[in-house]
């Protein structure tokens, strides 16, 4: 398995700001991802030092050859969980392949999917739920429902395995969009996959049922939500990290409650603009430089 002294998850100007110091400080770094919101066509002309509007996607292109010249390895993948490996490290699941890390940098934005269920927030915290990791030893021997499409539904599906032989996937009616090796692992392992569309959510205090658009209803006590991609508040409760709404709890450097996970930029809350994202990223960078040069290298 690849290491990294530092992997920064996200690619946006704080994530690329971080991956600048750390790189530039010799520190191994991987920074993972897919293209940011901020770069599409979308047109800034608030941003210090630069007098004539600039484009999201140049200001992200530079950010990354930026990066990159000073040695990060900048690489397009999602990532698809985090997890806790020996000695405080950190192993870290992608598409693609499984990192070990000794620090991990979150900087992945706000953006969650939250699928279009007429009453799914009445069942949130009762039958309901965004994170395998904290609540998938409630559901044990129970018949779950993970919604979603792609890679991260396939894996969080996988994890579920572990509590549960009656697992199903639900695709809300899109298309799958996982790769070959998640499709094999599905069907080897016998997790049902539904391409329905559910409208509502029923049960007395508790989530007992789904029903679809065709009025067909179906058993279900736990529903675990993974459309789209994985974002960092995903990430964080997974780890146990504190959490305020949809933000992730830091002190005054970018610090988590866990040792050795730092977050930056929108995620964190806070005033939600480009440069503030970069100032955050250069002192999320600067503790984490701190950490690995005190932990991992001793």
């Amino acid at each position: 398995m690849e290491r990294f002294e530092i992997l920064i998850i996200g690619q946006g100007p704080a994530g690329l700001s971080a991956a600048i110091y750390t790189a530039r400080a010799g520190v191994a770094t991987l920074v993972l991802g897919s293209d940011p919101k901020v770069a599409g066509n979308y047109s800034i002309d608030n941003y210090f030092g630069f007098p004539e509007t600039v484009t999201g996607r140049e200001l992200i292109d530079r950010g990354v050859e930026q990066a990159k010249k000073f040695g990060a390895a900048v690489e397009r993948e999602r990532v698809l969980g985090i997890h806790t490996g020996e000695g405080g490290s950190f192993i870290v699941k992608t598409d693609r392949r499984e990192i070990g890390a000794c620090a991990v940098i979150l900087a992945t934005g706000i953006e969650r999917t939250v699928p279009k269920i007429q009453n799914i927030a009445d069942y949130e915290g009762r039958g309901v739920s965004y994170c395998v990791s904290c609540d998938g030893f409630f559901f044990k021997n129970k018949k779950i429902m993970v919604l979603g499409e792609g890679n991260y539904a396939a894996n969080q599906a996988l994890e579920l395995l572990h509590y549960s032989n009656a697992v199903t996937i639900c695709s809300m009616g899109k298309p799958l969009a996982m790769n070959p090796g998640f499709v094999s692992q599905i069907n080897s392992t016998g997790i049902t996959v539904l391409e329905k569309k559910i409208s509502m959510l029923k049960g007395e205090g508790h989530l007992t049922h789904v029903v679809f658009e065709s009025g067909e209803e179906l058993r279900t006590d736990g529903l675990f939500v993974a459309a789209g991609d994985a974002s960092s508040i995903d990430f964080a409760r997974s780890l146990g990290i504190f959490t305020n709404g949809n933000f992730i709890q830091v002190d005054g450097e970018q610090k988590t409650n866990m040792p050795g996970v730092f977050a930056a930029g929108d995620c964190t809350g806070g005033f939600l603009q480009i440069s503030v994202a970069v100032g955050e990223g250069a002192r999320a960078a600067k503790s984490a430089i701190d950490y690995v040069k005190k932990i991992c290298r001793e």
